[in-house]
């Protein structure tokens, strides 16, 4: 097999000076294999075929060189004249001797479908047998359906012909139309980079509405419609109301003709911002009782994925080293908006606890990286796909809302309109969007830039209160060096009522100080809260006097957002060895039960149970970690037992399943189809009960199997993988394993499910043979099934609970092999730094 090459900068800036591309007419041809019964191989089933009509003009005489990943390469014309097809050389055809002027080049070729949610991937849904497929084109995934000149400063029109089943609809970029027999063609589109088209196509359902003048769609599986038709009016709502709000932001109207959002079986991401058919994992199709913090996070996913059809779609980047702002941008406009235009106004609450420690952590690791690298830091698309990360969302749209706190948001916005203004359907810089800033204000925009995007790690602020004579003052030291306004909080004891916090000032800080904020009138305060709502990013800490009072009355603080800021400092100083995890246990103990806000439960159980409980204790504590977070589970389901608070309830209940020692409780639970008091048992509990049940040994093989015949849906058959990867069986590890690591017969999904089910702090012993295989199987999977497994791989199946020197030793030997996948790489070693920070945190306590 030819090796694929990945695309250099230095490669694609020779390209866009040669070239300019004007149009693509692509046709697809999806009609066969539909209906085909699932997984038997057929090559229709297999492949679809392709052809793509490239129209450019090359600026002088020169070579290059297009890309496709075809089955079979069945011909290439340029300019009419045949090329040979044995020309390709893995993924590149080279174009030698090209002229001065325009060109016409014609590549038709059979194309392999996807199984890893990259490309064009099909899915067989178990509940019916119907088949959809979809693209997902990020980075270099568009040559696997179809040829191109791939890299995001070449943008061209698109016109795309789509030959599918007669029962199918089409989705595109563009509005689609039924031309009859199965052929569909969609409008011609904006000019676009290649990574941005999109196809969706199968027997969707569909609701379908206008609004601002422009059709607007959701569009989801049949076996998934009723659930689709009960949440359709609040995605909607959610939808107009956004859209309508960034059109008051924004002087540059939504650039597409229709606003379709697909919700799509097997996506390896949350969402996908195609313009014009947005793609989101169809796990957001609520087929269970959710929160009302989850559907705000689907909220703000559709409010992120908008925000991209102006920075990201019609302001596109010229490299992959400016796809952090892509991404910052959406990632704060996608909160800011949903809070301003939504009944989901807490939103940052959300992004404090559930996001911005993404950002903590991956920024304190070896890997780390500034959130704009710099140009010469991202050389190839390989080493782009590494900075999809915590950085480049949460650390980035922190900078983001920071920028706006030190700017004001009217000179921002001023500055973002000029932006698109003057690169609408082009390609812009960081060095670009930093210029139409600092034209919209007399602020230094480019220090502030060097000094927060050029730059790595985390700054942490620590209080020092002085009190003199009737007044205090603060001092902030700083570690570290950017520059931060931030708000204080200044909190007393009520006197007659100790249980109660009263507020007692807020002022701004700017960090570093030209000297003490102060003098303030009266006695030091019993809280002083450092960036209390949470406009800046760096970590906080607590004068001696402040710590103490946060024990006491931390629950009582009126505003959720500080809670969750204390919250968050707490998280950090375990981490940090700071903190002894069971003293974390405790307070969560002490105030979890009254906590109001779901995003900050639900942190806090998640942070308890997967990082304190799992890693951060030694074995023989872990018991008590768990008996720690039963008891706060057990408070809040006595708290909601008048049913007051659903979602609260729900959040406990999932939590006192994960964390059971004894499987009676849940058994019962599962067998009266309902937990005590409620809520009924729905498809999602009860798979997370017999997951927990099987980790715990208390059910087999054939209860799975009953299960999964109760629920025969996609959703059911990931569960059942779980299940059956996680019974502490010698004959089932060896299954799973197999079935990860040698088969390549998985689906992302399955592969995932599997992985998740596979270690268990509880079974060490049946799991001890499988250590020292996982380091070269996983090496081995990641070179034959490329990015997406290999990223699985390391998240979800790496010994998490292995947390001892012999694991990490053997780690770093396996980290010297110098033809691991990079994806895979950066995930081990991300993996390896947390297990080191693990290992630090046991010696501390």
């Amino acid at each position: 097999m030819a090796l694929m090459s990945v695309l250099t900068r230095d490669e694609a800036q020779t390209r866009a000076r040669l070239l300019d591309v004007h149009r693509y007419t692509i046709a697809l041809d999806l009609s066969g294999g539909a209906g085909t019964p699932p997984d038997t191989g057929t090559a229709d089933e297999q492949s679809f075929g392709s052809r793509s009509v490239i129209h450019f003009t090359a600026r002088a005489d020169g070579d290059t060189f297009f890309e496709l990943k075809p089955v079979v390469l069945h011909s290439v014309t340029l300019d009419g004249q045949p090329l040979d097809p044995a020309l390709l050389d893995g993924n590149r055809f080279p174009l030698t001797g090209l002229g001065a002027g325009a060109h016409e080049l014609a590549v038709e070729a059979e194309m392999r479908y996807s199984r890893t949610g990259e490309g064009m991937h099909r899915f067989t849904d178990p509940s019916d047998g119907e088949v959809y497929v979809y693209t997902q084109l990020f980075m270099e995934d568009v040559q696997p359906v179809f040829a191109a000149f791939d890299q995001p400063d070449l943008k061209a029109v698109f016109e795309l012909t789509v030959t599918a089943p007669e029962a199918w609809t089409v989705l595109g970029n563009g509005i689609a139309t039924h031309q009859g027999g199965g052929v569909w063609t969609c409008a011609p589109t904006p000019p676009l980079s290649t990574y941005f088209v999109a196809v969706a196509a199968g027997p969707w359902h569909s609701v379908r509405t206008e609004h601002a003048g422009l059709p607007f769609g959701l569009h989801c599986r049949r076996s998934l419609a009723e659930h689709l038709d009960t949440d359709a009016e609040e995605l909607l709502e959610v939808t107009r109301r956004c859209f309508d709000r960034y059109h008051e932001k924004f002087e540059e109207p939504y650039p597409f003709d229709s606003y379709d959002q697909a919700f799509v079986p097997e996506f390896n991401a949350g969402a996908m911002e195609n313009p014009g058919l947005v793609t989101f994992r169809d796990e957001f199709v609520f087929r269970s009782a959710v929160t009302d913090t989850e559907r705000q996070t689907r909220a703000m996913v559709i409010a992120h994925e908008m925000a991209h059809m102006w920075f990201g779609d019609l302001v596109t980047m010229v490299w992959w080293d400016d796809l952090w702002l892509n991404e910052s941008f959406a990632e704060y406009m996608g909160f800011q908006i949903l809070t301003e235009a939504t009944r989901f106004t807490d939103t940052w609450v959300d992004f404090a606890v559930n996001r911005k420690g993404w950002g903590y952590d991956a920024d304190q690791r070896p890997s780390t990286h500034p959130v704009a690298p710099a140009p010469e830091a991202v050389p190839d698309t390989a080493s782009a796909m590494l900075n999809f990360d915590g950085i480049s969302y949460a650390k980035g749209a922190s900078a983001l809302r920071q920028l706006v706190t030190w700017m004001g948001e009217k000179d921002f916005l001023a500055g973002i309109n000029d932006h698109f203004a003057r690169h609408r359907f082009g390609n812009a810089t960081l060095a670009d969007f930093i210029d139409s800033l600092a034209r919209a204000t007399d602020r230094d925009v480019p220090a502030w830039a060097e000094s927060w995007l050029r730059t790595t790690g985390v700054d942490t602020l620590r209080p020092t209160v002085t009190e003199n004579g009737g007044t205090w003052s603060l001092t902030v030291e700083q570690d570290g060096s950017r520059p931060h306004r931030i708000t204080v909080g200044a909190y007393d004891l009520d006197p007659v009522d100790p249980d109660r916090v009263v507020v007692r000032s807020r002022f701004e800080v700017d960090v570093p100080q030209a000297g003490p904020a102060g003098p303030h009138p009266g006695r030091r305060p019993a809280l002083v809260v450092l960036n209390e709502n949470d406009t800046t990013y760096a970590k906080i800490r607590f004068d001696a006097g402040s710590w103490g009072t946060v024990g006491k009355i931390l629950s009582r603080i009126p505003e959720p957002l500080t809670r969750a800021v204390i919250w968050n400092a707490a998280r950090d100083m375990v981490r940090d060895g700071e903190l002894a995890p069971m003293e974390y246990l405790e307070t969560a103990r002490a105030h979890l039960p009254r906590e109001s806000d779901l995003a900050i439960v639900q942190g806090v159980l998640g942070f308890a149970a997967g990082q304190i409980a799992d890693c951060y204790l030694p074995a023989g504590q872990r018991p008590a970690a768990l008996a720690a977070v039963r008891d706060i589970c057990r408070a809040l389901m006595r708290r909601t037992e008048d049913g007051s608070d659903p979602g609260l309830r729900l959040i406990a209940v999932r939590h006192c399943i994960t964390a059971a020692a004894q499987p009676e409780t849940i058994q019962e639970w599962l067998s009266d189809g309902s937990v005590t008091g409620g809520p009924e048992l729905d498809p999602e509990l009860r798979w997370r009960i017999l997951y927990r049940l099987a980790v715990l040994g208390a059910v087999d093989e054939r209860a799975v199997a009953a299960e999964l015949e109760l629920d025969p849906s996609a959703t059911g058959r990931e569960g059942a993988a779980r299940c059956r990867a996680a019974l502490p069986t010698a004959e089932a590890k060896a299954a799973a394993w197999e079935a990860l690591f040698a088969s390549d017969t998985l689906t992302n999904y399955l592969f995932t499910a599997t992985a998740q089910g596979f270690w268990q702090p509880e079974q060490s012993e049946v799991l001890e043979e499988y250590l020292g295989r996982f380091w070269p199987d996983v090496t081995a999977l990641a070179a034959r099934r490329g990015p997406a497994i290999a990223e699985a791989a390391g998240r979800y199946a790496f010994p998490l609970h292995a947390v001892d020197a012999e694991t990490l030793r053997a780690g770093e030997e396996a980290l010297a092999d110098p033809d691991m996948l990079p994806a895979l790489r950066r995930k081990l070693a991300d993996q390896l730094d947390d297990l080191r920070r693990a290992l630090k945190v046991r010696t501390a306590a």
